[in-house]
């Protein structure tokens, strides 16, 4: 055993008897509190070395116990804190421990109304069930309350991130409608910030694609550029107007090589990534007698 390791865990023994020292009836009216205090500076201390030998699960525990005595001291902050430090523990070996952990710091934060905090750890959420715990509505879910939170904090840029989260699965789970709602949300919000004015004409065009998804065919997706183009002029100009306008004449004309050759060129010069690829190839699909394919090399 590595010597820190052994140190931690010699440690977090002394830190347990201590514990179960100052929850006695005598050692509550003669400094108890103290040793509870002690006692979570020792498991913090164990956990600290813990993460230097990369026994994540272990270290994780051992902020687990601080917080649950900070609990019981009623220092709800440390508390969350601990919880906060234990989730970063476990994201790199238990996710759903990390989860839990994470859930339960934003208990606390909520309850102290520091909504921001809570936003930033609905997010971790979101994230780990992007890619570890795989579970794409739990996903939305956290986003959402995200989202929610960073609103009634009027942090607009950060809510604005976790909507396109939100509208970017909606549209990949076939919620089309969701998903143009969310688009054209933050399309709008983003129209009137000049910082954030740049992006919106890639807003626009993704709503307009989830139009065309909606109505199988070009008119509703017509429809949206018109709508859009009085929102923003300038989007006339943009490649992204360009193409949509060019892929629904190849889909009036029922023709897929067209459809493809379209994006084959856009593909050239702006890279298309895995959702552009996912929801033209759906457009793609309702040509007759066009492939379940996109080539874009």
């Amino acid at each position: 055993m590595d010597p820190k390791e052994k140190e931690a865990m010699d440690m977090i023994a002394d830190a347990d008897k201590m514990v179960k020292s100052g929850r006695g009836f005598l050692s509550t009216l003669f400094g108890g509190s103290t040793k509870l205090e002690d006692a979570c500076g020792k498991y913090i201390r164990a956990a600290n070395l813990l993460k230097m030998t990369k026994k994540w699960s272990a270290a994780g525990g051992a902020f687990c116990k601080s917080a649950d005595l900070q609990v019981t001291l009623q220092n709800k902050h440390e508390a969350a804190t601990n919880l906060v430090d234990a989730a970063g523990c476990y994201k790199k070996s238990e996710a759903q421990q990390a989860i839990k952990c994470f859930s339960r710091a934003i208990d606390i934060f909520t309850d102290m109304g520091r909504f921001t905090i809570a936003a930033k750890h609905h997010m971790n959420i979101a994230e780990l069930y992007e890619s570890e715990a795989v579970d794409i509505d739990k996903a939305i879910s956290h986003y959402e309350k995200a989202a929610d939170y960073y609103d009634g904090e009027d942090s607009k840029s950060s809510a604005n991130k976790c909507w396109l989260k939100v509208a970017s699965y909606a549209a990949q789970l076939e919620q089309y409608t969701k998903a143009i709602e969310l688009f054209e949300r933050v399309a709008m919000a983003s129209l009137e910030s000049p910082l954030l004015k740049y992006s919106v004409k890639e807003y626009m065009f993704k709503a307009t694609l989830c139009q065309f998804c909606l109505g199988s065919s070009g008119v509703d997706a017509r429809q949206a550029l018109e709508k859009y183009q009085e929102w923003m002029p300038a989007f006339e100009d943009s490649r992204e107007f360009k193409l949509v306008n060019k892929l629904i004449e190849a889909h009036e004309n029922n023709s897929a090589d067209s459809f493809a050759e379209v994006i084959a060129d856009y593909d050239k010069i702006t890279r298309i990534d895995e959702w552009l690829t996912t929801i033209l190839l759906r457009i793609k699909k309702s040509i007759s007698g066009c492939s379940d394919e996109i080539d874009v090399t």
